[in-house]
């Protein structure tokens, strides 16, 4: 029986949930971050700890993938979790507020409200992302999964921009107010998104022995016997980690090496989003054509993508060194247009895994994905800062030890190329874009 799929108007409604979820999730990894350290003096270590927590939790992703699988709609998950993330979040600022006047009653509310928080990301992410693997044509999935990531980023620069124009004169109050707000309408919007677009696109037309009949502990093991997806798992896991690595020291770099202002340096940061963005639009234009036509694949733009993030590492690694007449911002931007390329073709080859070899299982390989994910960005964030301490205390040269690091996470990039390379195909319906 033929399967329905999602047109271009029922993917950008998917995305609109991911545009919710990025609103409430900025809130969360930046201004709550940025007010315990600044207007709090707290240790910016706390923060990073609790940003690093609701990754942690994230690690529950394959259970909740597998729990959408059995069931017969995916719907009350992406909404269930969004509601969950809703109300960390808003618990996350009330907390926030609460360290100003009893600091280890706060923490231990923000921890209890990060840990909601990273259950809401992992169960709305992780069922909206099944359902999209399931029920988009193969030659749409880099457009459909440039569009859901760029949905997502569009949510964390609209809430960044409307939260920043309105949070002055700041107080904690008016901050628990406008999270409240936002959230509302995050949850409002998420609702209307996804509202009646499983019965219209006929996404549950499975009979109930089709779906994943089996417990959680034999289809997590299934999964992980299946050569196709531990290959893979291993290569999200790497390729995420010396994406995620690269965040927190580009800045330092630029001012430590180069001398930039926090203005500047700030501007930097926007160079190489904007080059991530163009990276994510250049695989979906490009992408979908080449793939209609038979050329091309998602697995030639994850190596490409991972090979040219070496290079302007390397590149970079190269211009701290050499430091005078460096192109520094053309390199950053050649960074993140690479970064784009490679991850939002990360993204398209989960959708086009997820459901290869038996159907009703892209919940649980989504979340085995989803956890590998979070883990690395748990760690990717904490390491390159510790690799630059190290570096910076063996080698008297700051522009050395950076460049060290940079060359470090370019070899990253590099076995993670040599890993999409050799990721399995061999077991793909004929139909899906060749990975």
């Amino acid at each position: 029986m033929h399967k329905q799929t999602l047109g271009w108007f029922g993917i950008v409604r998917l995305g609109l949930v991911q545009t919710a979820l990025g609103s409430m999730v900025v809130l969360t990894t930046s201004t709550l971050n940025r007010v315990m350290v600044i207007e709090l003096a707290l240790a910016a270590m706390l923060p990073g700890v609790l940003v690093a927590l609701h990754y942690i939790v994230q690690l529950s992703r394959p259970r909740m993938g597998h729990s959408s699988d059995t069931g017969t709609y995916r719907t009350p998950w992406i909404v269930g979790g969004m509601v969950v993330l809703a109300v960390g979040t808003i618990a996350a600022t009330a907390s926030t507020a609460l360290m100003a006047t009893h600091l280890a009653l706060g923490i231990i509310c923000a921890t209890v409200s990060f840990t909601l928080i990273g259950l809401g990301v992992g169960a709305s992410g992780t069922s909206l992302l099944a359902l999209l693997a399931s029920r988009v044509d193969p030659h749409r999935r880099p457009a459909a999964a440039t569009i859901v990531w760029v949905m997502m980023i569009a949510g964390f620069v609209i809430t960044a921009a409307t939260v920043g124009a309105n949070l002055d004169p700041f107080s904690m109050s008016r901050l628990l107010v406008i999270t409240t707000i936002v959230s509302t309408i995050a949850i409002v919007v998420a609702i209307l998104a996804i509202a009646g677009i499983e019965k219209r696109f006929k996404v549950v037309a499975l009979p109930s022995s089709a779906r994943a009949n089996t417990d959680f502990k034999t289809a997590l093991q299934e999964t992980w016997q299946d050569d196709q997806a531990r290959q893979f798992t291993v290569f999200v896991f790497i390729s995420m980690l010396a994406y995620s690595a690269q965040d927190l020291i580009l800045e330092p770099f630029a001012g430590a090496v180069f001398a930039f202002t926090p203005g500047e340096s700030t501007q930097l940061a926007g160079v190489h989003h904007g080059g991530v963005l163009l990276g994510m639009i250049l695989v979906a234009v490009i992408g979908t054509q080449l793939a209609k036509r038979g050329y091309g694949n998602l697995k030639m733009w994850c190596a490409g993508g991972c090979i040219a993030s070496a290079f302007a590492l390397l590149a970079l690694a190269y211009g701290g060194v050499q430091n005078s007449g460096f192109p520094l911002k053309q390199a950053v931007f050649i960074l993140g247009l690479s970064n784009g390329v490679f991850a939002v073709s990360a993204i398209g080859s989960m959708m086009s895994l997820a459901g290869a070899n038996q159907p009703r299982r892209e919940g649980i390989r989504m979340g085995v994905w989803g956890a590998a994910q979070a883990l690395a960005f748990a760690i990717g964030g904490f390491a390159g800062t510790a690799m630059i301490d190290l570096a910076r205390a063996l080698i008297d040269n700051t522009s050395v030890a950076y460049a060290a690091v940079f060359a470090a996470q370019a070899a990253l990039f590099v076995v993670s190329a040599v890993l999409a390379t050799n990721l399995s195909t061999e077991r793909e319906p004929d139909h899906a874009v060749a990975l």
